[in-house]
This record gives structure tokens, sequence and C-alpha cells, in this order.
């Protein structure tokens, strides 16, 4: 059995604190528990800094989306936000957050995110944006920016393509929150558990994933996000396309070699 070791690729004090472990297997902790780790202008840039190496780690498998204290993320800093009214301040900002956020869709490898407590507003569309969820039974969502007189626009992007429109219309209009077991219920988070079984509920997806070859996964998870996007016959096209090329790849050639021998498959 091999040993398994972690990289710290921060100082560990850090806004976000990142770790690799040898499996390749990253994980990002948001670390501000002070400001309920709130997106501000310095943690988007860790996190886009953080998500460029990954997608520049040529062994990088999974990453694990965390963070550190009572909350997951209250979402902007509402504080810094107002400390510069100015529209093309505003403007700068939000284009940020974009940026990090498609970078997260964009990454090679599936992006989990380990809800331990509340997720509001950007918060909750972090994890909208991610690949998999999984939540606390305690965990709590909601894109209230509507309470202080800000539609979560750029929330409703991923979440409405989360949940139901009505649904995602009422969290928006209402500023209402949603239980991990109606996140559950309505597509947003994969899994609920005890705050206990929050890690091993993790691990079990992220070792699900590293038993699949690399190669499959990052043609997939590309396919799935554009075709999303299209329409069905082009989405088709891109599919029939996408297929071809992994079935024409060593990983699948040994995959269905494996299944016709009845033998477990032997990918590097």
């Amino acid at each position: 059995m091999q040993l398994m070791t972690t990289e710290l690729l921060s100082p560990p004090d850090a806004g976000v604190v990142h770790q690799r472990d040898t499996r390749g297997v990253h994980t990002l902790t948001l670390n501000d528990p002070s400001s309920f780790n709130t997106l501000s202008e310095t943690v988007m840039g860790l996190l886009q800094q953080a998500l460029q190496r990954i997608a520049d780690d040529d062994a990088a498998r999974v990453v694990v989306l965390a963070a550190a204290g009572k909350a997951f993320c209250a979402g902007h800093n509402l504080k810094e936000m107002r400390a510069q009214p100015q529209l093309a301040y505003y403007q700068q900002l939000f284009a940020q957050c974009t940026r990090m956020m498609l970078s997260i869709q964009n990454l090679p490898v599936p992006v989990i995110a380990r809800v331990q407590g509340i997720a509001t507003a950007a918060g909750c569309q972090l994890v909208a944006q991610c690949d998999l969820a999984v939540a606390a039974n305690t965990a709590r969502f909601g894109v209230n920016g509507i309470d202080v007189g800000l539609f979560c626009a750029t929330p409703s992007v991923p979440l409405s393509r989360n949940i139901g429109t009505k649904q995602a219309m009422e969290m928006l209009l209402t500023g209402g929150f949603l239980s991990a077991d109606q996140a559950l219920a309505q597509g947003l988070v994969n899994r609920v558990t005890s705050f206990e079984g929050l890690d091993d509920t993790v691990e079990h997806l992220v070792a699900a994933v590293l038993s699949k070859p690399r190669e499959a996964v990052r043609m997939g998870k590309s396919l799935f996000y554009k075709q999303r996007e299209m329409g069905i016959e082009a989405a088709y096209q891109l599919a029939g396309q996408t297929m071809a090329c992994n079935m024409a790849h060593e990983v699948a050639q040994e995959g269905v070699q494996a299944f016709i021998e009845k033998r477990k498959p032997e990918w590097l």
C-alpha cells in the first residue's frame, strides 16, 4: 500500500490554503473564518492563482474546495464593495469573479465542493459552479442579495443551471434559503451527510473519480459543459466527435479490451 503524503503549496495562514497529495488531489480551503470566508478581491485572486496552478499540473486528478470555520462562504465582501461606490470598480470586481468561476468549469479535472456551513450569494454561486458538491446536514444555501437591494445576478447563472427555474427564481426574489436536504432534492448538491461524515463522503467521490482514467474524465467534463449551451443537433455533433476521439484513445481501447477479457483495466 502506497503511503499518501500531502504537500503544502501556500502559506498555512493564507486566505486560501492550497494542498496537494501524492494522488494528484488538490484541496483549496477558504481560510478567513472571521469574515465568514467572503470572496474579497484578495481571496478571489488567490483562488485564481491556485486554479491556474492546478490547470498547469499534468498530474492533477481532482480538486476539493473546502472552507475553514462555521461558514462555507458568505459571498462578496460587502464592506469592501461599499467602500468604492463606482460603477467601473463594480464592473471590474464582477468580471474578476466571473473569470474565477469559469476557471473552475474550465479545469480539466472535477471540482468537488465540501460544504460544511452556510453558503450565501456568491458563496452559493461557488457551490453551484463546482462539478460535484457534498454538504453537511446543517448547511444552508441562499442567494439573498435581494435582502440588501442587490439581485444576485451572477449567482443566478450557475444556480439556474443546477435547479429548476421556479425554484431558482423563488430563492432569488425572496432571499429564502434551502436546507441541505432541500438542496439535495433540487439538485444543488450530490450528497448530504453528518458533519462528522463529511470528509469520508467527499473521499468516496474522490476515490471514484481517481479510479477512472484522467483523459476520459477530461474529455467528458469539457464536452458536458459545451454541449449544454448548444442546440440539440450541434450538441450531438460535438458529443459524437468527442466519443469517437475518446474511443480511439488508448484508455478506452484498454478498458474495452479488459471488459472483453473479464479483467480489471490497467490504466496508467
